[in-house]
């Protein structure tokens, strides 16, 4: 069938093929077919949807990822599709105090098989010349698993691909691809305390519950050498990870037309700061109370009470010194190259960074973004929200 010709009960059409575009309460949709990003003023109750109302554009809000098991502060923010569905996010590993603390989440499309996915993060250990036979590889040492390093293409392939895509069928690695920047965008510790980073992605496609997907997978793989002594004298030992891990997918054929979405989720990750230095506190304590005798989630909470508020300021003063060093040290942050642009938003009376190319940008009093490439697109028009335009800054 051809996609102009669907039967989709629904007067819209998208714009860019033709196609017909379900009915969908948010306003916002992705084209089953093209994959194009639409969104459309929503009628008033009662009102059938018009006629060629939609147009290319996002709407987007804004999410906190909030650490309910532990410290009850915000992980991190970003924008994500109104409408998508969220699930997961932080989990404290009782019996991993070097990574006490990971964040396994994805964002779905309900009415489409377009997904953002973070993936929990992954540390190793390698000391063959102290561990001996008493370690081997898989097993684990003070909760990393010890694991010689290896690049991040390896990486990728052997680690993350099998124990994140083990469940579905015809797998399929259709090209893999360095990316360089991806250790910077990361805020990688090893690039400013004498470690090695390096990021790349793999593009897979696969069978998932009848659906042929396609789906990109980045990562970055960070490693750090420190000498260690032994009876032959000095060795090198290894503590490495693989983090920063995300994907993005669609049904096959489309994962390429949603880029200008995904790219505007993944780079709007903000961290938190303050969670940041509360999750360093609490690693270094766990390191010192022997982390094999905690027993339930809620200790975590106490032991995050228990952490000296000078053990705190001094992370988040490491935290800022970190920043302090990218921003002299990254030439190439402008907004163009990170394909944002700055508007000013009248009901928090900030300037805030959303995704480039859209040219219109719109507000609400609940956090939520509209852009678009009409100039003549309103969303007030049957809507019960109030929307201003934001201005180009």
């Amino acid at each position: 069938m051809n996609a102009a010709d669907s039967s989709a009960p629904t007067a819209l059409r998208c714009p860019q093929c033709g196609a017909g575009v379900p009915p969908n309460p948010s306003g916002y949709a992705v084209c089953r077919y093209c994959g194009s990003n639409l969104i459309w003023n929503r009628p008033g109750a009662g009102e059938a949807l018009p006629e060629g109302t939609a147009v290319r554009g996002i709407r987007l809000k804004v999410y906190a990822c909030t650490d309910t098991q532990g410290t009850g502060l915000d992980v991190f923010r970003m924008l994500v599709p109104v409408g998508w569905q969220i699930q997961g996010g932080c989990n404290w590993l009782l019996d991993n105090p070097a990574m006490p603390a990971t964040v396994a989440m994805s964002v779905s499309n309900p009415q489409g098989a377009e997904a953002f996915e973070i993936l929990p993060n992954m540390n190793f250990t390698w000391n063959p010349t102290a561990l001996g036979s008493l370690f081997s590889t898989g097993s684990r040492q003070f909760g990393a698993e010890v694991r010689a390093p290896m690049g991040v293409r390896d990486a990728l392939r052997s680690l993350v691909l099998p124990r994140f895509r083990s469940r579905v069928q015809n797998l399929q690695i259709l090209n893999e691809a360095p990316v360089p920047d991806l250790p910077r965008l990361a805020r990688s510790e090893a690039l400013t305390s004498g470690g090695s980073a390096e990021g790349a992605k793999i593009r897979v496609r696969y069978t998932s519950q009848g659906v042929q997907i396609e789906e990109e997978i980045y990562g970055v793989v960070e490693v750090f050498t420190y000498p260690v002594q032994s009876l032959f004298g000095t060795a090198q030992a290894s503590y490495w990870l693989v983090d920063f891990l995300f994907s993005f997918r669609a049904a096959a054929g489309r994962l390429d037309s949603t880029a200008d979405l995904f790219g505007a989720m993944i780079t709007s990750v903000r961290p938190n700061p303050h969670w940041y230095a509360a999750f360093k506190g609490i690693a270094q304590r766990l390191s010192q109370m022997q982390i094999q005798r905690i027993r339930h989630i809620g200790q975590i909470g106490q032991i995050y009470a228990q952490t000296g508020r000078e053990i705190r300021e001094q992370n988040l003063n490491d935290w800022y010194a970190r920043q302090s060093t990218y921003d002299r040290i990254a030439t190439d942050r402008s907004r163009q190259i990170r394909d944002v642009d700055a508007y000013y938003d009248p009901h928090k009376e900030e300037t805030v960074e959303l995704p480039a190319g859209y040219g219109h940008a719109w507000a609400n009093n609940l956090g939520e973004y509209i852009l678009t490439e009409s100039p003549s697109f309103n969303p007030n028009e049957g809507s019960n929200l109030h929307w201003e335009p934001m201005t180009p800054q």
